[in-house]
């Protein structure tokens, strides 16, 4: 089966083929290309979700990492990644092993192709020529016997006429007789010509044709191979990063075999434990006792110097209200927090203090190592003088160890307060003495002074003093009827202030717009909320004025108000 012979009258149809033919490889090329892009863009967006949900360093997402159900999340992250990379090598393996030698081929077979039809086209115009030539001299040699027949009937018309000299006779005779030669030589230049062409013509169809046609079948041929070699080459892109890819899902897959619903309960509990115990159980308040109320400085005094009860909802002393009074403002600045950590919750507090003392341990570790190198170093300087001068490391020596005795008295600091809060955790029986201790103290009031001669607040100075001087004016609200407690009460939750609010009445607080405070006690119905800046600033802010979120732990909820 050859074009050659096949298909000897068909090189137009063959020249429009095999451009279709080359047309149809560059739409492949075509499509090749545009899969690359669509990998190399899929990748692109891949990493791009991948880097936006990554967590930030130093952020509180990073700190929610900790729970397998985040690590697990991020192990899909980073194996989504790697799964994106999966595409980027299918689109260069592409790129380097299809489209580019594709379109190298796609160059050769048109120069191949060009080259091959010029030869036939050049075929064609030596034939058209041969047959050109055996035109004119068919033409010719007829055009000859003709005049040599009328030379010929021209003679024998003169000879046959008496009137006519015998020289015309002879004239006309040698006339016909070269009108024939000149047919005789038309003739034989016709003959020579159409041998000529006819073998010229067999070699034309015979060999020129079939060897063109075949060359150019042949370059076909390669064509077609080529793009089915191309094909298989685009399948086993694919399918060399298959186990790969499979590796990225069966890591995500084992990534969410990890994760551990009953360790993340646990750090819950290590993240949010408060270390307080449940309060106990509220006494009964008998209101059919005759009630005083009093919002002057001297009934105030008359009813402690009289021995009179202490009345529910008159004023308190600069004792009771220690949480009002501001105290190290250095210290205590509005969004600073103190150094040991006396804001938060006795476990996170000991947590945090834990933490802190880990981390100065390492310090110290890390100093000491440095001081061990640099002894080394000054011993082998004075064993050998000539690599350096012992005496200039001293300097260097000194501060390391001026560095770690810092440390060592700053760890001591720590580890002082971690074992005052290890040593203070409150029992069940503590937490209900603190609750119940504003009734115990109403009935006597020599107690509820010497009591405020032994409150402390939590940056471990006195409040209150026995003198009359220093005594908080106070006027009589319904605010203070929880203030009674020696310890400050456990943050329930946080707040946001919506508008700014000045609190000018003993027991409230003033708020800026946007603060963020802690909530340790809910409104009860009056509109009014407890809420808490720092260790030494609490008190009540409209409930309408900030908008509250309650611990889970406390509440289970998160409220808007």
């Amino acid at each position: 089966m050859s074009w050659g012979t096949e298909l000897w009258d068909q090189f137009d149809n063959l020249e429009k083929h095999t451009q279709w033919g080359i047309d149809v490889l560059e739409k492949y090329i075509k499509f090749v290309k545009e899969r690359t892009e669509i990998e190399l863009s899929y990748a692109k967006q891949l990493r791009n979700l991948s880097k936006k949900y990554q967590p930030k360093k130093n952020s509180k997402e990073e700190e929610e990492y900790k729970y397998t159900s985040c690590k697990a999340f991020l192990s899909t992250l980073n194996e989504m990644n790697d799964y994106a990379g999966q595409h980027e090598v299918i689109s260069e393996n592409m790129t380097s092993q299809i489209t580019v030698d594709l379109a190298r081929f796609v160059q050769e077979l048109k120069q191949e192709r060009k080259s091959n039809f010029h030869d036939g086209r050049k075929a064609q115009q030596h034939m058209e020529t041969c047959w050109k030539q055996l035109e004119s001299s068919k033409r010719r040699f007829e055009r000859d016997c003709k005049e040599a027949d009328r030379a010929q009937q021209y003679f024998e018309k003169m000879d046959a006429d008496i009137n006519v000299t015998k020289a015309d006779v002879e004239k006309a005779r040698q006339q016909a007789q070269i009108r024939h030669q000149m047919a005789e030589d038309s003739k034989a230049d016709y003959s020579s010509s159409l041998q000529k062409f006819n073998q010229e013509q067999h070699e034309y169809y015979h060999t020129h044709i079939p060897s063109i046609f075949q060359k150019i079948q042949e370059m076909e041929e390669r064509r077609i191979v080529r793009i089915g070699e191309s094909m298989k080459t685009y399948a086993e892109v694919d399918r060399q990063v298959i186990p790969i890819i499979g590796k990225c899902l069966d890591g995500i897959v084992k990534a969410a075999e990890a994760i551990n619903q009953k360790s993340d309960s646990q750090l819950v509990i290590e993240a949010y434990k408060s270390g307080f115990e449940p309060p106990g159980d509220i006494e009964f308040e008998d209101y059919t006792q005759p009630m005083k109320r009093t919002v002057s400085d001297n009934s105030l005094s008359n009813s402690r110097g009289d021995g009179k009860p202490e009345l529910k909802f008159g004023g308190k002393s600069k004792g009771k209200l220690w949480p009002f009074i501001k105290k190290n403002k250095l210290s205590l600045k509005l969004g600073a927090t103190p150094e040991d950590f006396s804001n938060l919750p006795p476990e996170q507090r000991r947590k945090k203090l834990q933490q802190k003392v880990d981390e100065l341990n390492k310090e110290i570790q890390k100093e000491m190592d440095q001081r061990d190198a640099i002894t080394k170093m000054k011993d082998v300087y004075l064993k050998n003088p000539q690599m350096g001068d012992p005496a200039s490391l001293d300097h260097k020596l000194t501060e390391v160890s001026q560095n770690i005795e810092k440390l060592r008295l700053e760890a001591q600091k720590f580890e002082a307060w971690l074992a005052e809060v290890e040593g203070r955790l409150p029992t069940r029986g503590e937490q209900a003495r603190r609750q119940s201790g504003m009734y115990d103290g109403q009935g006597a009031p020599t107690t509820a002074n010497s009591c405020a001669q032994d409150r402390e607040s939590p940056d471990g100075s006195y409040t209150e003093e026995r003198s009359q001087e220093n005594e908080v004016k106070v006027l009589a609200t319904d605010f203070d009827d929880e203030f009674d407690d020696e310890e400050p009460l456990p943050a329930i939750g946080t707040c946001k202030a919506l508008y700014t609010f000045e609190g000018q009445n003993e027991g409230t607080i003033s708020v800026i717009e946007g603060e963020i405070l802690y909530v340790i006690e809910e409104d009860k119905g009056d509109g009014w909320t407890r809420i808490r800046r720092n260790e030494d600033e609490e008190g009540y802010v409209p409930t309408s004025y900030v908008e509250v979120y309650l611990d889970k732990n406390a509440k289970g909820a998160k409220t808007y108000i």
